[in-house]
């Protein structure tokens, strides 16, 4: 964590997330055990990945990757208690900044209707890597901010607007995972913490194909070096846009 203002929690006065990423096992580096200490609360979170994450695995055909990882995330869901597992057709690896991107988040958010959008980290690096953030990463980001803009402008994607289809406002906030620059931090029970782990464990396929990566190992490790920055046992960090 980088960020040198004085962390403070994420405000969960709230009842209804979308959790946005781009691949498959986004969200389950750190985000999903906030989703599993969320869903225990009762609200709702509801994951929509743009990609079906079909270019991720080098000795898998594209065509071939796209059912398994997609079950995988459904498997991972559902170890953290979100119910609602959605994939948009964008091309893994190859997403771009513009219309077609804004247009479909900017419908997702008009139908799903948030108060809280939850993404991954879309600065050059990761906080405390040294590594160059994927593009699709790096591209999502600002089109998700500008797409909860469009979805509460009535005049913007008017088409969508049909079917008792409204423009959505009601987004507070959208929080971004694994931000070097996080400023908000959600507190971690140990049980939110196994959930995570769960969580990641469903990518099974696909982690099988990362050489020398522990994540058991991983994400309690995240999770303790988070905790002391925020000044609790277990945590997880946030970048925080309000809107």
């Amino acid at each position: 964590m980088t960020n040198d203002s004085a962390p403070v929690p994420l405000p969960e006065d709230w009842t209804r997330a979308l959790a946005v990423v781009a691949h498959p096992d986004d969200l389950e580096f750190g985000s999903s055990s906030a989703i599993a200490r969320w869903t225990r609360q009762g609200k709702e979170v509801v994951e929509l990945l743009v990609t079906r994450g079909e270019a991720g695995i080098d000795g898998i055909a594209p065509e071939e990757c796209a059912p398994l990882r997609m079950a995988e995330q459904r498997a991972s869901a559902a170890a953290v208690g979100a119910t609602v597992v959605e994939f948009l057709d964008f091309p893994d690896g190859m997403l771009e900044y513009g219309l077609p991107l804004r247009r479909a988040l900017a419908e997702a958010i008009r139908r799903h209707r948030p108060e809280v959008v939850v993404s991954i980290n879309f600065r050059e690096r990761f906080a405390g890597g040294s590594g160059f953030n994927h593009a699709d990463h790096r591209v999502l980001g600002p089109a998700l901010l500008d797409a909860v803009r469009d979805a509460a402008n009535r005049w913007v994607f008017t088409e969508q607007l049909t079917g008792g289809l409204e423009p959505w406002s009601g987004v507070r906030f959208v929080a971004f995972g694994a931000s070097p620059q996080a400023s908000h931090f959600v507190e971690l029970s140990e049980d939110d913490l196994a959930a995570g782990v769960a969580s990641l464990d469903a990518h099974e396929v696909y982690l099988s194909n990362l050489e020398g990566f522990d994540q058991k190992a991983f994400l309690p490790q995240m999770a303790r070096a988070a905790g002391e920055w925020a000044g609790v046992p277990l945590a997880t960090g946030f970048e925080v846009f309000e809107v």
